[in-house]
């Protein structure tokens, strides 16, 4: 950023940047440029400017390469006066269709950025240049199509880098020069990362309008800008907000004081730590509990220190440190130094490479006796080889020290632990036994939870004072410039500095090693004030453990890896990469319990505000006892009724009839507890019996027999544990072990055709494909397209002659795609005498097909005792079309002559005894977009072909495990590999929705559809509103999951449609009700919409999050963001806008969809690729196509 002679500021990409991370700082930086205030003193840096240095002789290379291959226009910098000349010169090399441009020069009187490479792409590719040329309106040019690639040192892409890219794709447009769709990274270690321009411009183009507004707001007025004004966002950590907290001793002085409770304290006249320290009244927006902890924090923080002490300090709970293990020789004091941004390429378009993001690149550990010791790791590989080579160290020492802890602090060590072993499938067992044995402690929750210190920090740096003296830190300081440095050290090797390289991993080891003496001694000073404690001393070295479900790994399992085992992921086969997904498919029910298991023992001994957002966690904040221990009847054990008020993580649902856990405290009621080092206490003995509404809960606890009854109340509902896996786990390793028995040649069979990623395999009599398709080599040719858009015909044809082979088909939303699928059912079932299964996810589902079935095959003959499916809870209530089966009925139904349909779970179709082996001519996985992998596979056994219907768009699969492969993932979507739509090799994609006006449709399929979604005609019409997206844009701050703000915003765009005239299949009448549904992400959101809606009459407004509403439909849909920021966002933005649930949300209505948010969670920049993606995303929807309609203030 710089001044002109005209007082213009002239911004690059780099600013944008700077201005996300910290509108304040950017703008303080503005002013001492204005000369508003002085400027702060530059320091230079020479790692920096090496790095710098590299950075040009790696573009010098790349020039060099491209001299020698084609023709290269260089355009030379100028001074600031010639910047107009130098971009006049970039823009004719681009209009007389040069090859490639060097240094193509951007000044358009604000931004100025020179582009590495301008490339011009490949000339015969016509279709692509119109297509571009219509997506970015690329005036009526009509040259050559151009790409930006610029050169970085780094391994991976950064989120700056790509900006710059999209700043120079963006000048390109603006001068008319068509762009191609991707932009391109050519990284420091030889690869080239190509990126989509759609996900990264949006996100470009909102940030430098952002940036201008901050500019032109500025320049307008002649003051320098003031601490804690509203309008710019601080991010309250940077060198300039730290200066400015100090000096305004801002509550931010507060130790785990966040950004929204700074606002409701300001609101309520609390500005300075001193403030809330002397405060007696409530704050609006803060909860007493809460309330409370930060005015203790901040009391402590401002006493006087006693004689001797660095920091003030006090005990709140002396069982929590009594709690710690005796210290053993054999202790070990670990911390890791980790990337998260690393990511390794796969080959794959978009530098998406295998889709694991992150590096542990140290592992470090000081022993009692000050002995450090390292693992490094430099990429995917080197880190599973440390991790083996660590997990043996511990076994080693263990042998010698039994009585041994690991002990670190913060989560990350467990939690990377389990990662890494679960991402590279090794010593997974060996760090189950370390858990279970209570091997690991981490002292950050002993901190948290047993004492109070008057710091404003918990990090182990701000509570060194207290034991480590007056030793202070050099060289490398924290975890940020740890990753940095690492980061620099890979560029100086990949230059061939190794000396310098070398002397960088010197001096991050030396940080590490100081961590873990930290740790040591930390772990010392907490003993010493236990044992100062009247309850004495500490629990015994050896802990009883935890009580998790042990099962030992399935030797198919183990058959199937070793098979792989020195076969790199990257260098796989299709046959491999199916092999190793088998592999994973044989160990995941178990892999899904651990991880059920591990989060819930992690629950119990780490601070309630991590993992209070964790979906289906249920924080108590007030509970009474609704009705008093008791029995009724003849129950033989006791029981009371709790009524539970609280908040309920985002995304999460409890129902009536769910079993949570109940989560106690300190003083724990006389049940089982976990013995690890401050854990608190559970038990599941409890059944949700009323929803009063999200936020309250009638729950049933029952005592175990002859247990003594208590006072006690829970301080949590937590996810109950998982359905058991059942007879799945067998039929899975039953079809591995045929996988084995047949390899190295593929088994013939439709799941693992679906693993292999191959085109259905059709009978060569067919006559339906080329030859070459019926071979498992040659390129894929697409299936035969129906003829007259007869898609039913075409899935029927093709299912007749599937040889064990699989079908997709991908129906989105609105296309038919139940109603396809079931006349393909009645029709094979009547016609053809097939015996077909019905599965999903859900029961309901499940029926949803059933009964479409029974409604395509009335004109056929197809009748009721022809369709079956197992009696589920509460179906004796109710008459169901169907025949209902039990476990002696299945048999029998099975056993019939000719056709029928079967619809039932997984559970069902992986048991022989209800459905034997390959009984079935034709399984159909509906909704097989959220129907994993693995299921998929313990389903498939019953079955010689499979159909997949649904869509990966939509929903996706939930799963709780880390798993070494993507088994989790649905069928669908792996098939899909990453495409919007389903690429024609596989199946049928359903292109037409009959549900969806076309203004509706479109930015649908743009979303998610990759612009191949169309809408068929109606005569739908709603009177006096134009059809289509309608972005409301609603200001409001600091609110997370609910805002009052876009409910009064929901409530009159409701109220001002209710009544107007709706025309739909001929029929008019006035707009009701339940012709509306209003969608949010966030049960607060629903329950505050909900009762706004009942407060005005309209309680009959169907309201709830976007899981309630898939698969219904309604004339219009109002769409609630709730959350004010990206930084109020509980589980990030990627929850939030995941294209998958606005796909969903939107793509409900039939003739208009509005989608009400807060303007500023757009004006962000998101840390990951992927996240920028979602945001481009998300910008894009609401873009208005139309005028603005503004609500709120």
């Amino acid at each position: 950023m710089f001044l002109t002679d005209s007082a213009t500021v002239v911004y690059s990409a780099s600013d944008l940047s700077a201005a996300a991370a910290c509108e304040w700082a950017f703008l303080r930086r503005l002013d001492a440029k204005l000369g508003r205030i002085d400027a702060a003193p530059a320091t230079e840096d020479a790692m920096l400017r090496r790095t710098a240095e590299l950075g040009d002789v790696h573009e010098l290379r790349m020039l060099e390469h491209l001299r020698a291959t084609r023709t290269v226009v260089e355009i030379e910098r100028g001074a600031l006066g010639d910047l107009e000349t130098a971009t006049a010169q970039s823009e004719t090399a681009l209009r007389a269709g040069a090859e490639v441009v060097f240094q193509a020069a951007f000044f358009d009187g604000r931004f100025l950025g020179y582009a590495d490479f301008i490339i011009r792409t490949a000339e015969d590719d016509q279709s692509q240049q119109q297509d571009q040329a219509a997506t970015y309106e690329a005036a009526n040019y009509e040259g050559p199509t151009y790409e930006v690639y610029d050169t970085k040192l780094a391994r991976s892409a950064k989120i700056t880098a790509l900006l710059q890219l999209a700043a120079y794709s963006d000048q390109l447009q603006r001068m008319g020069i068509p762009t191609g769709p991707n932009v391109h990274l050519l990284l420091g270690d030889g690869r080239t990362s190509s990126h989509r321009l759609q996900d990264i411009l949006p996100v470009y183009r909102a940030r430098r309008a952002r940036l201008e507004r901050l500019v032109d707001e500025r320049l307008a007025d002649p003051e320098a800008t003031p601490w804690g004004d509203p309008r710019y966002a601080a991010c309250g950590r940077c060198d300039l907000c730290e200066e400015q907290v100090q000096r305004h001793r801002d509550v931010l002085l507060v130790a785990n004081l966040r950004l929204s409770q700074r606002a409701r304290l300001r609101a309520a006249g609390v500005r300075s730590i001193d403030d809330l320290a002397a405060r007696h009244e409530t704050v609006p927006g803060l909860s007493d509990a809460t309330l409370g902890t930060l005015q203790g924090q901040a009391r402590l923080q401002i006493a006087p220190r006693g004689p001797g002490r660095p920091l003030n300090w006090e005990i709140i709970d002396p069982a929590v440190l009594a709690s710690l293990p005796v210290a053993d020789a054999g202790d070990i004091f670990f911390d890791f130094e980790g990337d998260p941004l690393y990511q390794e390429s796969g080959g794959q378009e978009g530098g998406s490479g295998n889709g694991q993001w992150g590096l542990d690149y140290l592992f470090g550990l000081v022993e009692p006796d000050d002995t450090f010791r390292t693992f490094w790791a430099h990429d995917h590989a080197g880190e599973r080889q440390a991790l083996i080579d660590f997990l043996e160290y511990v076994r080693e020492r263990r042998s010698r020290h039994p009585g041994l802890h690991i002990y670190h602090y913060a989560p990350y060590e467990r939690t990377h632990l389990l990662g890494l072993a679960a991402r590279h499938g090794v010593g997974e067992e060996v760090i189950d036994d370390l858990l279970r044995q209570n091997v690991l402690v981490d002292l950050y929750p002993i901190v948290r939870q047993g004492l109070r210190i008057g710091s404003r920090s918990y990090s182990l740096k701000k509570l060194e004072p207290l034991y480590m003296g007056l030793t202070e830190r050099e060289g490398v300081a924290n975890a940020a410039d740890s990753i940095t440095e690492y980061v620099r050290s890979r560029a100086l090797l990949a230059a061939g500095l190794t000396d310098a390289a070398e002397q960088i991993l010197h001096d991050i080891a030396r940080y590490n090693a100081y961590d873990c003496r930290s740790t040591l001694r930390l772990r010392d000073w907490l003993l010493a004030r236990a044992a100062e404690q009247p309850s004495g001393a500490s629990s015994p070295a050896t802990l009883v453990g935890v009580a998790l479900p042990v099962r030992e790994p399935d030797p198919v399992y183990l058959e199937l890896c070793a098979l792989l085992a020195d076969v790199p992921p990257a260098e796989r086969t299709a046959d491999q990469t199916a092999l190793a997904l088998a592999s994973a498919a044989i160990d995941y029910h178990r892999r899904e319990q651990k991880s059920f298991w591990w989060d819930h023992y992690s629950r119990l001994g780490a601070p309630v505000d991590e993992w209070a957002d964790t979906r289906d966690v249920f924080v108590v904040e007030r509970a009474t006892v609704h009705l008093g221990w008791h029995r009724e009847g003849r129950q033989a054990l006791d029981r009371r009724v709790l009524r539970l008020a609280g908040a309920l993580a985002p995304g999460s649902s409890l129902k009536v009839g769910q079993q949570p856990f109940l989560l106690y405290d300190r003083p724990y009621p006389p049940i089982s507890r976990s013995d690890a080092p401050g854990a608190r206490t559970a038990h599941n003995k409890a059944t949700i019996i009323d929803v009063i509404d999200e936020s309250v809960y009638l729950v049933e606890e029952v005592l175990e027999r002859d247990a003594p009854t208590h006072r006690e109340l829970p301080i949590a509902l937590t996810p109950g544990t998982p359905p058991p896996a059942g007879t799945q786990v067998g039929a899975i390793s039953e079809w591995g072990r045929a996988v084995l028995s047949r390899w190295p040649e593929p088994l013939p069979d439709a799941a693992f055709d679906l693993l292999r990623r191959r085109p259905p395999r059709l009978l060569a009599a067919s006559g339906l494909v080329p030859p070459r398709l019926l071979g498992a080599s040659g390129p894929a040719q697409p299936l035969p397209q129906p003829g007259d858009g007869d898609v039913r015909s075409a899935i029927r044809d093709t299912l007749l002659v599937l040889d064990r082979s699989y079908l997709a088909v991908q129906g989105p939303p609105g296309t038919g795609k139940t109603f396809v699928g079931s006349r393909v059912i009645a029709d094979l079932v009547v016609r053809h005498g097939w015996r077909i299964g019905v599965v999903a996810q859900s029961h309901a589902a499940v029926e949803n097909m059933l009964r479409a079935v029974l409604a395509a095959g009335v004109d056929a003959g197809l009748e009721p005792a022809q369709v079956g499916k197992k009696a589920k809870k509460g179906d004796e209530k109710k008459p169901v079309p169907w025949t209902l089966l039990d476990t002696k009925t299945f048999a029998r139904f099975t056993g019939q002559s000719g056709g029928w349909v079967l619809g039932g779970t997984a559970w069902d179709f992986s048991n022989a005894d209800r459905v034997p082996r390959g009984s079935l001519d034709l399984l159909v996985i509906d909704e097989a977009g959220q129907f994993s992998l693995a299921s998929t596979i313990a389903a498939a056994v019953a079955a010689e072909r499979l159909l997949l219907l649904g869509d990966p768009q939509q929903l996706p699969q939930v799963s709780q495990g880390t798993h070494p492969e993507p088994v989790d993932g649905s069928a669908l979507g792996w098939l899909s590999d990453g495409h919007q739509v389903l690429p024609p090799e596989f199946g049928y994609f359903l292109k037409t929705s009959w549900r969806m006006h076309p203004s509706v449709c479109a930015p649908v399929s743009a979303l998610s559809y990759e612009g191949r979604l169309h809408s068929h005609p109606s005569d739908r019409h709603l009177e006096g509103v134009e059809p289509g997206r309608h972005p409301v844009p609603v200001p409001h701050r600091f609110n997370s999951t609910s805002s009052v703000e876009e409910a009064e915003a929901v409530l009159a765009l409701v109220t001002d449609l209710l009544g107007r005239p709706w025309t739909s299949d001929g029929r008019s009448a006035p707009l009701a009700q339940d012709d509306v549904i209003v969608v949010a992400p966030y049960n607060a959101q629903v329950e505050l919409l909900r009762r706004r809606l009942a407060q005005a009459g309209l309680g009959d407004v169907p309201v709830g999050t976007v899981d309630k509403f898939q698969g219904r439909e309604a004339a219009v849909a109002v769409i609630s963001m709730a959350a004010s920021a990206a930084e109020d966002v509980p589980r990030g933005l990627e929850f939030l806008l995941l294209a998958n649930r606005l796909n969903v949300a939107v793509s409900r209505a039939q003739w208009a969809a509005w989608l009400v948010y807060s303007p500023a969670l757009t004006e962000t920049l998101p840390p990951r690729v992927e996240t920028l993606a979602q945001l481009s995303a998300f910008i894009t929807l609401v873009t208005p196509v139309a005028p603005e309609r503004t609500t709120g203030a």
